[in-house]
């Protein structure tokens, strides 16, 4: 395997970016339902960050961040989020995703359709950070068979 060059200017400008850069995905990701934005662009930003600090720090100080195996874990829980709202409006009568027959106890009118949105944008989030940050690490493992390159 290749030896990196470890610049601790790299280092330090990463480590400070990557906190802001996971904050912004995460306003993209809670304002996604009334502006532009949502869970797609809001999750790559979430994976940008982790990938960030993979690239720059290593696999090994970025398992303190996001461990290579909650890559797929999340993404599955993203999409289980996605089906659960759609499939909890089929069954209060609704059509899939019709966010109008979704059932939060405490919130009704215009307050539940942005509420049900919320909740699908996270899950989409969620779902794109975990399946981003998988496919990086996939392609990013080393293969014994394989050998050096």
């Amino acid at each position: 395997m290749r030896s990196r060059d470890d610049s601790p200017i790299v280092l330090i400008v990463s480590r400070a970016l990557c906190p802001f850069i996971m904050l912004f995905g995460a306003y993209v990701i809670t304002h996604g339902h009334y502006s532009p934005g949502g869970g797609f662009q809001g999750g790559a930003m979430l994976a940008a960050g982790v990938l960030l600090i993979r690239l720059t720090a290593g696999s090994q100080i970025s398992e303190i961040l996001f461990k290579r195996s909650w890559g797929t874990p999340a993404g599955v829980s993203g999409v289980f989020i996605f089906f659960a709202v759609g499939l909890t409006a089929m069954f209060f009568g609704g059509e899939f995703l019709n966010y109008d027959y979704f059932f939060i106890p405490t919130v009704t009118g215009p307050m539940l359709r942005s509420a049900s949105i919320l909740i699908i944008e996270i899950g989409v989030g969620l779902a794109v950070m975990g399946i981003l940050v998988s496919i990086y690490d996939d392609l990013m493992e080393e293969d014994p068979k394989r050998g050096d390159i």
